[in-house]
């Protein structure tokens, strides 16, 4: 409230977690239909966001991945180490997003005049297994170690198949937002 009263650019993060996952694709002008408590919660944040300052921007992100540090890199290393207990799921479908293109992204957007809802993820779809594959190759881990199961039979919340398609947001920007592949294989 306060941003739309004094005409403040305000750019506020959200996340495919406001996807059922009922449909795979999901451009800009998809109404969530969350399943998980997280979703519905950003689901109304962007609701009320945009009610109160139309003019600002809602970007909807999916997994961030950095150089080692994300919570899903992590979780690979620990795999691969053996020293957590867990699967990486072949079924759960993503747009992994690289932090530095996020941010750049972001903060292009928080500079610009564009408003509404804007998706900012990669440009390709991965299993978290796939991601997690990608992840031991770039660090030297041995990928075989990385043990694989399904979502569909773990009591996770969640929808299994999410991918944000970004084709419109990044029509707009400057900042290429690379696939999983590329900055997996790539420095950024």
């Amino acid at each position: 409230m306060a941003a739309a009263k004094h005409g403040s650019r305000l750019v506020h993060v959200s996340s495919d977690a406001v996807f059922s996952g009922a449909r795979a694709h999901h451009d800009e002008s998809c109404l969530p239909d969350p399943v998980t408590p997280y979703g519905a919660a950003k689901a109304a944040a962007e609701t009320g966001i945009l009610l109160v300052h139309p003019q600002a921007v809602v970007a909807r992100t999916s997994l961030i991945i950095g150089d080692g540090d994300s919570v899903h890199e992590r979780v690979v290393h620990e795999l691969a180490a053996g020293t957590r207990e867990g699967v990486l799921f072949t079924d759960d479908i993503r747009c992994p997003v690289h932090v530095a293109d996020l941010a750049a992204a972001l903060l292009e957007l928080a500079c610009s005049d564009a408003a509404g809802v804007h998706h900012l993820a990669g440009p390709e779809h991965v299993s978290r297994h796939e991601l997690g594959i990608l992840i031991a190759r770039r660090d030297g881990l041995d990928a075989s170690r990385l043990p694989t199961g399904l979502r569909a039979h773990s009591t996770l919340p969640g929808a299994l198949d999410v991918r944000l398609d970004s084709r419109a947001t990044q029509r707009k920007l400057h900042t290429p937002l690379r696939g999983a592949h590329h900055f997996c294989t790539t420095p950024a």
